[in-house]
């Protein structure tokens, strides 16, 4: 049986309707399908995102970190050294009162006499030499002339022994010394020198432990003892 016209284009339409539907369904599933893997992609960028922003973050923390730890070790050197210098400058200070008052002891014949006499001793004893130069400073030069009867026999009281003195008229020390003796032997091949600065600085050294403990306690950072 042969189909009209109008049957043909009805059987057509029908079959462009069913092509469309297909067409549209599997555009709709590919949509679907290219919408999922594109949302599954834009949460692997941002949780990637994320992850190099938290470490980006945890590295600058760190950073920031480390920086206080430097800045507040350098700061806490530093207020140390202040501390440090200002007492030694302290030290320092008493030192100089010490070699200040020396002066004054110059300023007694009597005492200072007696001064001269045990320093040139104390020195001649180091040196246990038969012949021995003593320089003073220009001032005490005369005072020293009296002293040496009294050193040479005081020193040979000590060792049995005699001991010729001379006394260096043409070299002195120099002007600013707080006051003491130079002892020379074997053509000034060998030096002692028993000035009051010299003997200061000695005492400074055994003592300066002590007087940082008196004046500002002991260090409780310091595990032995000086």
């Amino acid at each position: 049986m042969a189909l009209s016209d109008a049957d043909v284009q009805k059987q057509i339409k029908h079959m462009m309707a069913f092509i469309e539907q297909e067409a549209n369904e599997k555009a709709e599933e590919i949509d679907a399908k290219a919408e999922e893997e594109f949302n599954i992609e834009k949460g692997r960028l941002v949780q990637q995102q994320r992850l190099q922003i938290m470490e980006y973050f945890e590295r600058k923390e760190k950073d920031v970190e480390l920086q206080k730890k430097i800045q507040s070790s350098n700061m806490l050197n530093q207020a140390r050294l202040k501390v440090l210098k200002m007492r030694e400058d302290h030290v320092r200070d008493v030192l100089d009162e010490a070699r200040r008052r020396l002066g004054e002891v110059t300023r007694n014949p009597t005492q200072y006499s007696q001064i001269l006499r045990s320093l040139t001793v104390q020195g001649l004893l180091q040196l246990l030499e038969a012949e021995v130069t003593l320089r003073v400073r220009e001032p005490d030069h005369a005072l020293m002339q009296g002293v040496l009867p009294a050193a040479a026999q005081e020193y040979k009281g000590f060792t049995g022994k005699d001991v010729k003195l001379k006394l260096d008229s043409e070299s002195f020390l120099p002007p600013d010394t707080t006051g003491g003796v130079e002892l020379l032997a074997q053509n000034a091949r060998i030096k002692i020198s028993n000035t009051l600065e010299a003997r200061l600085e000695l005492i400074a050294q055994q003592l300066v432990p002590e007087i940082r403990n008196a004046l500002f306690g002991r260090n409780p950072n310091r595990k032995f003892a000086e």
